[in-house]
């Protein structure tokens, strides 16, 4: 299973490469993928059905495991439901793949990108019916939403194409999180788990939640919490399968293209809600408001649905109303909770996947041979294409369960299950005897005028595709390839399965076992459901004879309250709502967003501690006399920064303060958090000086306020609030801290010493790998916000290269005093008021030393303090001392890879060592020791975490390599290019506040307002 989805994954990455090779033919290629899928389901069928009739026996199940501790694992599992699902996705998808390369042109914009998105939703929708664990198929629920956005707007140039696709997001989407905390709920209570197997033995056999016995004797589950989780679970399918209230976004969802619409919205995305359903149902068919709010729901959705298709004349709209529909009349039937009721329900729901995805192609094929799909615009149509006509005509009889059809099994057995006693428990309960109760012979009553509709719009959409009418214009048929017709006549004959009513039992009914009452599929249930038949297809005939009539009818009994527009009116209300928060919370000031911020901290942890206070609180003032001065002085650092005017200043003292904490981990004997303090405090310094130059020498001066004494309480607050919580955090440790092991496991683990290392490399070495990725990000960050103001080239190289040009002109300049200068070459030609001589001579001696330092960091870092973030760091801090001495043209001498090529090889590296124990068979990131013998030039040993470190140290060069040169060569770039741009007038009238004119003349007595 985990082998067929990969096989998508890989078909949807090469999709768009093969689409720009060999054009629309591809998408035919492509169907390779989805028939895998059906290969594989058909060649696991005895062991299905082996494990379906034996309950000793067990289905297909394969395991894939993350993080088993965390119950992170996906499960897949192929029973009857998922192995006749995989069929249908396979089948049809296979199918549509053939159908749209022949549907779309050959000069299609986005061909490639459909193809991708097509092929990866295959797999997203295989994922959905095969996971057995919850939180699989709630990853794969939200794939399909997400790839079924793409598709919906695949014409993303047109506006109905957009706020379809985002309709459509809103509503799955919304659905899918409650779905995501009832799964969660399930998961979590008592007699929970997360494989839905689990679940639905657990809550047929009474011990999911609170158990209690019900009045026919049958054990049922109830409890307010696992009615909740049941209401949940239900919104997400309900969104999904679109049923009232959320059903107005598939119809919105036509701007589609037709083969989406025709896998989408007929054979699997909208299956999704009714998969589940059924799924769940042979367990929670006890829950008290499992099937009573599914059978509600889905008959009102029949009856929206079918009313609303008898009065469309566009084809697509026509089918998907009708759609609608059907999805509530199989839901109600999928949660009734009964056998009989199961097996007619799966039946409906096959037959469902062939006939609409066979009409929908249908249209397209109309509207491709016609250039319309409008009812009242076509005419003779199936004259020119009867084989079309033909097998649209068949599937619209399985879709009004004419007989012999596989729509009319379906049909015959729910009205057989409903007149005969369907078995249900919740529609029995308060029956007199065990005959037909009430409830049945209400949604007996329901069924049957639903299916009139769908009788009749069935008529409708045939007739109004294929029929014969009068038009002031003659309608040109172009003959179509045969690859647009063959996926029709394939998919139309799967009406015919209805002539085998023994085999699909034997089939379908299988599925239902658990459930009270027996599966019954059968051309003749007795001669009062035959009438009853009758009777439908006879009400039908009028009311399809009367259709003027009844759109008339419609029309003066029109709804004042669309759906559609309230959910437009309420997108509108919402984000006006969020607008007016956003305004009251983020007003654009610092110290209020921050002060909103730390309220809500305090106010957090203030209540939590009321709830729950601490009965004791151990205090450890200091281990030392020395680390009390050290807090004095980081004290009084903070407070001269918080009250400092000068921008330099508060640098300082910040750096005061980030090196007293420095000296602090020192005397706690932590050496390695000591020398990267030291070290970020420098590479910080730096960067603060090379910004700072740019900016006014003072903050604004500004009249204190009153808020200041808010701010200092507030301060005080948090500060205090945060000691208490880690003294309460400490106090309330009730087994050993996992520090306690770390030093032997570094050891014999990690094979190294320095455990805050081995902690990066090994136990810890997914999150040293995420924050890699990280740092990549805000080196690229902020590198791209300083050079977006810049008219020069935006990357680094591109921006050197200019000075570049300047370094090899000047170095044709004559001989002179500074003319045999080799390492600080760049250094001659700066001018002397530029120049420091003190700086030369310290970056002469410091920088060779200090790359090797850094190098020597880096290879002792696993046993001693030090490692590849320190090295570095050492190592970009002696790049920093060449650019102080001789500028960016000095830095491009030293460095002449660009920082971006060097972030990019770390993570590479970094990455490499990731994997790097696979080959060795052992886990990725996990420390291996390697030994290598290379004769007369010694023995080597290392371990496979070393290449991770060298990957931090080199991105961590990279990662002050940009920041300086975005902070310092184009910021002075940034700076010349003002200052050339600028009229002399001009930049006084900017320095100082004054508004005068480019042009105006300043002379003596010019007097300059401050």
């Amino acid at each position: 299973m985990f082998a067929v989805i990969a096989a998508h994954l890989c078909v949807a990455v090469c999709a768009p490469f093969l689409v720009s090779r060999i054009g629309r033919r591809a998408l035919a290629l492509f169907a390779v993928a989805p028939l895998s899928a059906v290969a594989y389901a058909l060649s696991t069928t005895q062991h299905v059905f082996a494990a379906a009739h034996s309950p000793s026996a067990d289905y297909p199940t394969e395991t894939l495991r993350w993080i088993p501790g965390l119950d992170l694992i996906l499960v897949m599992r192929l029973d009857v439901l998922s192995w006749v699902m995989t069929l249908i996705v396979g089948g049809v998808g296979a199918l549509v793949l053939i159908y749209a390369s022949a549907y779309f042109k050959k000069t299609a914009v986005g061909l490639g990108r459909f193809a991708a998105v097509f092929v990866a939703f295959i797999a997203a929708m295989l994922g959905v019916v095969q996971s057995d664990h919850t939180m699989g198929v709630y990853a794969f629920w939200e794939a399909t939403s997400l790839l079924s956005y793409l598709l919906i707007g695949h014409h993303f140039e047109r506006r109905p194409a957009r706020t379809a696709a985002r309709q459509a997001l809103l509503v799955t989407t919304s659905g899918s999180l409650a779905m995501f905390m009832g799964f969660v709920i399930l998961g979590q209570m008592e007699g929970g788990s997360y494989l839905l197997s689990e679940l639905v033995t657990r809550a047929h056999e009474g011990t999911l939640g609170l158990s209690i016995t019900g009045p026919t004797g049958s054990v049922s589950t109830s409890g307010v919490l696992l009615n909740v989780a049941a209401f949940l679970v239900l919104l997400g399918a309900f969104s999904k399968s679109a049923l009232v209230p959320t059903h107005f976004w598939l119809p919105g969802a036509m701007a589609a293209p037709t083969p989406v619409s025709a896998y989408l919205h007929a054979a699997a995305m909208v299956k999704a809600g009714l998969y589940l359903v059924a799924r769940l149902t042979p367990g929670f068919t006890g829950i008290l408001l499992w099937s009573p709010l599914i059978v509600a729901a889905g008959l009102v959705t029949m009856f929206v649905g079918g009313w609303r298709a008898l009065r469309q004349n566009d084809l697509k709209l026509v089918l998907a109303y009708g759609t609608v529909s059907q999805l509530g009349l199989i839901m109600a039937v999928l949660g009734a909770g009964s056998a009989s009721l199961m097996a007619a329900g799966v039946t409906m729901l096959l037959a469902h996947s062939l006939f609409k995805s066979t009409l929908f192609l249908t249209v397209g094929a109309v509207e491709s041979a016609s250039g319309t799909r409008d009812i009242q615009r076509l005419s003779g149509i199936g004259r020119a294409m009867p084989w079309t006509a033909a097998a649209a005509a068949l599937a619209a009889a399985s879709m009004a369960g004419l007989p012999l059809t596989t729509g009319y099994l379906g049909k015959e057995a729910l009205l057989a299950a409903l007149m005969h006693g369907s078995e249900a428990r919740w529609m029995a309960r308060g029956a007199a005897d065990a005959g037909v109760s009430g409830a049945e012979l209400l949604v007996l009553v329901l069924v049957a005028l639903g299916s009139i509709l769908t009788a009749a719009y069935a008529w409708r959409f045939w007739w109004g595709a294929f029929g014969v009418r009068p038009l002031d214009e003659a309608i040109t048929v172009k003959p179509l390839p045969i690859t647009l017709r063959l996926p029709i006549y394939i998919l139309s004959l799967g009406a015919l399965l209805g002539l085998a009513p023994g085999a699909l039992e034997g089939i379908l009914g299988a599925y239902g076992a658990p459930l009270p009452g027996h599966a019954h599929l059968a051309w003749w249930s007795g001669l009062d459901v035959s009438l009853v038949t009758a009777a439908i297809f006879g009400c039908a005939a009028l009311l399809a004879r009367g259709a003027r009539r009844f759109e008339a009818f419609q029309a003066r009994l029109a709804f004042p309250l669309n759906i559609v527009d309230l959910h437009t009116w309420t997108l509108r209300e919402l984000e006006i709502l969020a607008a007016r928060v956003t305004r009251m919370t983020q007003r654009g000031s610092l110290p209020f967003e921050l002060s909103t911020i730390m309220a809500t901290l305090v106010a957090a942890v203030t209540a939590a501690l009321l709830i729950r206070p601490p009965s004791q609180l151990q205090l450890r003032v200091w281990d030392s006399p020395l680390q009390v001065f050290i807090g004095i002085v980081i004290t009084i650092a903070a407070i001269m920064t918080a009250r400092a005017r000068r921008r330099m200043k508060a640098a300082f003292t910040l750096g005061a303060v980030g090196l007293g904490v420095a000296v602090l981990y020192a005397s706690y004997g932590a050496p390695d958090l000591a020398l990267t303090q030291i070290l970020v405090e420098a590479v910080g310094m730096v960067i603060f000086v090379l910004v700072l130059r740019r900016l006014p020498a003072h903050f604004s001066d500004r009249p204190l306020a009153r808020s200041r004494w808010w701010r200092l309480l507030l301060s005080l607050i948090v500060s205090y609030g945060v000691l208490v919580v880690g003294l309460y955090a400490t106090a309330a440790r009730t087994h050993a801290p996992d520090s306690s092991l770390m030093a032997e496991e570094a050891y014999f683990f990690g094979h190294g010493r320095n455990i805050v290392n081995v902690i990066l490399v090994d136990i810890r070495a997914w999150d040293t790998v995420g924050e890699l990725s990280v740092l990549l990000v805000i080196a690229t960050g902020v590198a791209s916000l300083i050079h977006a103001g810049s008219t020069t080239k935006p990357r680094y190289q591109r921006i050197l290269s200019l000075l570049r040009g300047r370094v090899f002109r000047s170095s044709e300049a004559p001989a002179g005093p500074h003319s045999r200068v080799s390492f600080l070459p760049t250094v001659a030609h700066l001018d002397d008021r530029e120049r420091s001589i003190v700086i030369e001579v310290t970056t002469r001696l410091l920088f060779p030393t200090m790359m090797i330092l850094s190098l020597w960091l880096l290879f002792i870092g696993h046993n001693n303090p030090g490692g590849g973030f320190a090295g570095g760091v050492v190592a970009g801090l002696a790049f920093v001392l060449r650019y102080l001495a001789g500028g960016a043209e000095e830095l491009e001498r030293a460095m002449p890879i660009s920082p971006g090529r060097i972030l990019g090889t770390g993570l590479f590296i970094a990455g490499a060592g990731a994997v790097a124990p696979l080959a060795f068979g052992r886990s990725v990131l996990q420390s291996t020791e390697v030994d290598w013998d290379f004769g007369l030039l010694g023995h080597l040993h290392f371990t496979t975490a070393t290449i991770l470190d060298i990957g931090v140290y080199v991105l961590v060069i990279g990662l002050v390599l940009d920041l300086v040169a975005a902070a310092g060569a184009q910021i002075d770039r940034h700076g010349e290019e003002n200052e050339q741009e600028t009229p002399e007038p001009e930049r006084i009238a900017g320095i100082e506040g004054c508004s005068v004119p480019p042009n105006a003349q300043m002379s003596a007595s010019t007097e300059v307002p401050r």
